[in-house]
């Protein structure tokens, strides 16, 4: 069978990806949302620059952390802020942060399609580090006046030359920028259109072809994996070996960074 022919997207147990079910079916499985494949990014990268300007941010202050996940990223900054709140849709992931046990950081599920659940002016900033764009119609009224506000969001190229290569594993490019333009929306709705946002391009470098596997499959069960594996590694080796480098498998790496002070 070849990969063309074997589509993941027709097992039976395919959810689809970013979808309230996939992101309770992930915490299920693993409690965390940390991604299984290994990789190399290139350097300067949005995923650093973001980091960075987040650890300038939030010392001594009540931070919002928008999308928690299992709040690995939020914990680190439990030793320098005066009080962290991560929220997320998913229960599991927030059980996770709040077994840390910490004082100074709690973890509260909550789906930013709905008002936010926060007083006015209660955080001194936020950080949405790819989280849900909707919590941008809401946010600006729990910062406080002259609080800052950085998200940072996957680009609309991301990963672009894997759909080439591996046409029933990963989305084509869309036409535009779908991803930046419905940003954009968001920020407007939520009147903060005066938010700057840049634009971050690097190089990602899968290491091993059962790391394009553990990418396009990421939060799916294991029995998605293991038909993918039985059914198509043979040849994903195949075009893995043939394209690759001695650093990997390079594809493209995007980040749109937003800024904006309230």
């Amino acid at each position: 069978m070849s990969i063309k022919s074997f589509n993941p997207k027709t097992h039976t147990d395919w959810v689809r990806p970013h979808s309230i079910e996939w992101y309770a079916q992930l915490g299920r499985l693993t409690g965390q949302y940390s991604y299984s494949w290994k990789s190399t990014i290139t350097e300067p990268n949005g995923e650093l620059i973001f980091t960075h300007e987040v650890s300038q941010m939030v010392p001594g202050k009540k931070v919002l952390d928008i999308g928690c996940g299992h709040g690995e990223f939020a914990l680190q900054w439990s030793p320098v802020v005066k009080h962290i709140v991560g929220i997320d849709i998913t229960s599991d992931f927030i059980k996770h942060g709040n077994d840390a046990g910490l004082q100074n950081a709690t973890f509260v599920t909550a789906n930013t399609k709905d008002k936010l659940p926060f007083e006015n002016e209660e955080f001194d900033c936020a950080y949405n580090r790819r989280g849900p764009t909707s919590a941008y119609l809401d946010v600006k009224r729990v910062i406080k006046q002259g609080g800052e506000l950085i998200g940072l969001h996957p680009g609309d190229n991301i990963t672009s030359e894997l759909w080439e290569l591996f046409p029933n594993f990963f989305e084509p490019s869309p036409s535009g920028t779908p991803i930046l333009d419905n940003l954009i929306l968001r920020l407007e709705e939520g009147g903060l259109e005066n938010a700057e946002i840049e634009t971050v391009r690097s190089l990602e470098y899968l290491r091993e072809p059962i790391d394009v596997i553990r990418m396009s499959l990421f939060g799916q069960k294991p029995s998605v994996v293991e038909a993918v594996i039985q059914q198509s590694m043979s040849e994903i080796t195949r075009i893995f070996e043939k394209n690759a480098t001695d650093k990997g498998l390079p594809t493209t790496f995007e980040r749109y960074i937003v800024r904006v002070t309230v």
